[in-house]
């Protein structure tokens, strides 16, 4: 039975990782009584927000963190006189000498802003000893102002496209944001809006992400060592956090560009208790297009282009109670449409996400705080197609509810733990068709509805043993019922870091993830013909166990920061579908889709400097993704689409002056995997009639498209308003022009004289040329 197998499968690896963990409490009991916690929150003098990710660090203990979504922080460190200190981009560092005597230490911090840019530089710095010390791998962590210094497409900048700009993310291909993760699809990747789940965070088929850099906070990506409050998908964690609103007065944030323009307006409502933030985003391709259209509408020959649109719209609230609880509210709305109308006909899409997000944080004394959310969340597409009376309509939705809470413990043994729980209800609604007729006299309609549970419990635990060892390791308890069939499995996470010296530190991770949701879908370029489908009896839920271990090196007086990762990742009950498979207006779809493994490794090589003129990063990637399933393939195991040799990023930020900034992104990786016929055969249908012929094919992607590669170019220009402050951003997009391959297709040759075929001639198509853009982006 399917359930029997699950719990077998589940079996050896907790076996063998909770006598690991007793280990590991054993050793590490004798520092428990030797450490205690200093916490506190650090925040921006300016306007009073949580600075994310600022880092805490001791030098002399060689230890350190970073803030949480609420600014917070803490650290374990023996009996003593200690001095802190606390670094952030963009804002001075302070250093704050702190006396620990036998019991815990509230040491709250405000940053101001840097003085000069040499502040800035001397910031950053700091941060990569920071990345060394932190006990977490295989993470990286983006701000919006980061991002927005490099090159954008159409004069946009993408966070998430940022991130495929790191070492281990590639993207699917051309015009492509969905993120592969260490072999792993587009589904397989959590994404999280304060706390809250996106199922398909792109714009524009994948050009754009849902993301308005202005309303965002910070991105944290996580690769792999999946800390046990993350939990539902096997490869990454992309946690996002939106601005709090400025607590000192009203400003504008935004910018306007050539395809789109979006405003950000944030501040006080009522004086150091509520702030606001609202954001607005919307592109105005379709008011040119339609226009278009108008002059051309007498012109026989000329074929209509279709309308495209999309807008998003982000809204927080913040309020702070009293010294120990505050409470906030999350919004976020966006659709994509797509239009084309002709005189009898006219079809369209539309897709797009919605959220919303009750937060309440709550200090109950120096050692307790806890972070409690009730959330819902959708994604929804519909298909609309008119031809003369008739119409008909394919939708599908995925929405959820969940409520969550999180606590955070700081015992006096340098012992920080974290645990809590979660529970979403599920609701699904896979492939409803609806046809009818103007005068109702047709109609009918089919689909399946599906209503699932899902939940988890963590625990986790971080602490420092020693100067040199600092462990997280945790257990997460998930579960997901539907139909009445209940799948239960435990996921062990680890994570270890040794100093071998001042700059030099390795470490390595272990985590096992459970999925109980799938993404049925087309095109891996996150179109918007997605299907999410629950875990039923019939399909079980997918399962990863990854591990990793690397070397970080500290170098040049604190300039450069190199990372070398290795990995290996095994995939179980991975999801694809039968040849042929009817994956819409199907009421047995889950008999359609085929059950395999797959595995995943690599070495990620990773060079970052963030300390003078010239900052920037390389990384390159060298790994190999393969699925195999009984019925694909004769049983062969094969590469996945996105698997790819190499993957190489080269990304450069030069200031020329205090107003002038240059940029440049260089990207390298091997053409997708994809499936050629190798030959084809013809035969004769219909007597008198050119023959049919039908492709055969022998090798599941047993082939490559060209390599992929891009250089893109910008400059941003710091103007000087009388209010406030504003830039121009230019930016060329494929500065060389290349080419690159989108699909494969093959026309048919044909005798000019008698129209018989010949042979077939492989055609590429490619997206995207030279594209330059200018954005003005102002701030006041």
């Amino acid at each position: 039975m399917p359930h029997k197998r699950t719990i077998a499968y589940m079996r050896p690896s907790v076996y063998l990782i909770l006598p690991l963990f007793l280990v590991l409490l054993f050793f590490a009991a004798p520092a428990f009584a030797q450490s205690f916690s200093i916490s506190g929150y650090i925040r921006a003098a300016s306007n009073g927000e949580s600075l994310v990710g600022a880092t805490v660090a001791v030098p002399e203990l060689r230890a350190g963190t970073v803030t949480d979504e609420r600014g917070f922080y803490t650290l374990s460190v023996p009996n003593g006189t200690h001095t802190l200190q606390v670094t952030y981009v963009g804002y001075a560092p302070v250093s704050r000498t702190v006396a620990v005597q036998g019991k815990a230490q509230t040491v709250n911090i405000t940053l101001e802003p840097a003085a000069n840019e040499l502040q800035v530089v001397e910031v950053e710095a700091a941060t990569l000893r920071q990345k060394l010390n932190d006990t977490r791998m295989s993470v990286e962590k983006l701000t919006s102002k980061e991002a927005k210094l490099l090159p954008a497409l159409f004069g946009e900048v993408d966070l998430i496209k940022t991130l495929q700009l790191k070492p281990g993310v590639q993207s699917g291909g051309e015009g492509a944001s969905g993120l592969y993760v260490r072999g792993g699809g587009p589904d397989q990747n959590l994404v999280l809006l304060d706390d809250a789940v996106i199922y398909n965070p792109s714009h524009l088929f994948g050009f754009f992400s849902v993301f308005n850099s202005d309303a965002v906070k910070s991105v944290e990506l996580y690769k792999g060592g999946f800390p046990a409050q993350f939990g539902g998908r096997l490869s990454s964690v992309v946690d996002v956090d939106m601005r709090e609103g400025n607590e000192e007065g009203i400003h504008a944030t935004g910018g306007l560009g050539l395809i789109s323009s979006r405003l950000t307006i944030d501040g006080p409502l009522v004086k150091d208790k509520l702030t606001f933030v609202l954001s607005g985003r919307r592109t105005y391709v379709d008011i040119f297009t339609r226009q278009i259209n108008r002059l051309n509408e007498d012109n026989e020959d000329y074929n209509k282009i279709p309308d495209y649109y999309f807008y998003d719209l982000n809204g927080k609230l913040n309020y702070k109670l009293g010294e120990k609880d505050e409470i906030s509210f999350s919004g976020y709305f966006g659709r994509d449409f797509f239009v084309f109308q002709d005189t009898d006909f006219r079809f369209g899409f539309d897709w797009g996400n919605k959220m919303a997000s009750l937060n309440w944080k709550h200090k109950y004394n120096s050692r307790l705080y806890s972070n409690t959310s009730l959330s819902t969340t959708g994604y929804q597409y519909s298909i609309k197609n008119e031809i003369d009376i008739f119409t008909f309509r394919l939708t599908s939705d995925i929405e959820d509810y969940t409520l969550k809470t999180d606590f955070d413990l700081f015992l006096d043994g340098g012992h920080s733990v974290k645990f809590g729980a979660s529970a979403t209800r599920h609701y699904f609604t896979v492939g409803r068709l609806n046809f009818d007729s103007d005068d109702n006299s047709l109609s009918f309609g089919a689909g399946n509805q599906y209503e699932a549970s899902e939940f988890g419990a963590y625990v986790s635990d971080d602490f420092l043993v020693n100067p040199q060892l600092s462990l997280n390791y945790g257990l997460r308890l998930s579960g997901f019922n539907n139909e009445g069939k209940t799948y239960l499995a435990l996921e062990p996470r680890l994570a270890a870091k040794y100093n071998l010296s001042e700059n030099t530190a390795i470490k390595a991770s272990y985590a096992d993830m459970m999925q109980y949701v799938h993404l049925v879908s087309n095109s891996g370029a996150s179109l918007p013909t997605d299907i999410w489908f629950p875990s039923t009896r019939l399909v079980q839920p997918q399962r990863s166990k990854q591990v990793a271990t690397g070397i970080s090196h500290l170098f040049a007086d604190g300039k450069y920061l190199l990372t070398n990762e290795v990995y290996y990742k095994w995939m179980r009950r991975q999801i694809d579908f039968r040849d042929g498979a009817n994956l819409f207006v199907n009421d047995s779809l889950e008999n359609e889709f085929l059950f395999g493994r797959g595995e995943s490794y690599g070495n990620e090589l990773y060079l970052e400097k963030v300390k003078g003129k010239t900052t920037g990063w390389i990384g390159y990637t060298l790994s190999w993704t393969y699925r195999q399933f009984d019925e694909i393939n004769d049983g062969r195991r094969f590469p996945t689409r996105y698997d790819r040799r190499h993957d190489l990023s080269v990304v450069l930020l030069h200031q020329l002056s205090k107003r002038i900034n240059v940029t440049g992104a260089f990207t390298y990786g091997t053409g997708n995997a994809f499936s050629l016929p190798v030959a084809r055969f013809a035969f004769q249908d219909v007597e008198g009639q050119e023959p049919s012929v039908v492709p055969i094919f022998t090798e599941r992607n047993g082939f490559r498209l060209a390599p992929y590669h891009r250089l893109d170019l910008g400059v941003v220009l710091k103007l000087r308003p009388k209010r406030g402050a504003a830039d121009l951003t230019f930016s060329v997009y494929n500065a060389y022009n290349r080419r690159n391959p989108y699909f494969v297709y093959f026309e048919q040759i044909k005798d000019k004289q008698n129209g018989q075929t010949l042979g077939f001639q492989a055609k590429q198509v490619s997206l995207f040329p030279t594209i330059p853009s200018v954005t003005y982006n102002f701030k006041f």
